[in-house]
């Protein structure tokens, strides 16, 4: 029976293009820090310790751990001072960042949907930003955490790996204290959000278009657009899938 469904974010709630919202992020950021380093060496800093985060898939070290691991040993100041410049950029300049983005009004109506019929709903976003960066996509897509308790809202402070391996997945199945088979993946990406989470055994919605071909033959519950799955929604009285 199916007891929980798992949001990605960017791309699924949220209409996100990371291909979009990465460089512009990382530009935004070096600009903000380009009077500690040249822009060249924070940015090389800050994909060297992005690749150590997507590699961590270690329950004793979090996504935060690593990425500082990586991050702040070989910069000035010291880790202090930068972690009070980041939040400084959170507040000021990430903000400016939600033109890049756009509502998609299906996402409210889901979450909420399901929230009413006592089901857990997880924010399942990669865990690469801290939570501050989630929380305002959240209110981008129309979902904030004000409006809405999830049961889980994954981050780079609260995971011990990225959707690069299966272990996020069972983490998160940790958290909900679910089955696999009690649980729904709804996402867009095929590498990150298809093929980990039915590893595990997740049974799993992609978030794509019609033209869109799978790269292996992966049992779905259901694929289409956010508004296809708002309709079949509505219309079955229930999530895709078949659920003992």
């Amino acid at each position: 029976m199916l007891k929980a469904v798992l949001f990605d974010l960017d791309d699924t709630l949220l209409g996100n293009s990371m291909d979009t919202f990465l460089p512009a992020y990382f530009h935004a950021l070096t600009r903000y820090l380009d009077r500690l380093k040249p822009p060249e060496r924070l940015i090389a800093q800050l994909m060297h310790a992005t690749e150590a985060m997507d590699a961590n898939d270690n329950r004793h070290v979090t996504n935060e751990e690593a990425f500082a691991s990586a991050f702040y040993p070989a910069l000035k100041p010291d880790r202090s001072t930068l972690q009070r410049i980041f939040q400084r950029f959170y507040a000021e300049e990430f903000p400016k960042l939600q033109s890049l983005t756009h509502r998609r009004r299906e996402a409210r109506s889901l979450v909420e949907w399901a929230l009413e019929r006592g089901l857990q709903v997880a924010v399942a976003t990669n865990p690469l930003f801290p939570r501050v960066a989630v929380e305002q996509r959240l209110a981008w897509a129309g979902v904030s955490i004000d409006d809405f308790i999830y049961a889980l809202v994954t981050t780079y402070e609260n995971m011990h790996a990225t959707k690069s391996h299966p272990a996020y997945y069972r983490e998160i199945l940790r958290q909900l204290e679910r089955h696999p088979g009690e649980c729904l993946m709804v996402g867009d990406s095929w590498e990150m959000d298809v093929l980990p989470a039915s590893t595990v055994g997740l049974q799993v919605y992609w978030i794509t278009d019609e033209d869109e071909l799978p790269s292996q033959d992966v049992p779905l519950a259901g694929r289409g657009s956010l508004g296809e799955l708002w309709t079949a929604v509505r219309k079955q009285g229930a999530f895709p899938g078949a659920y003992d």
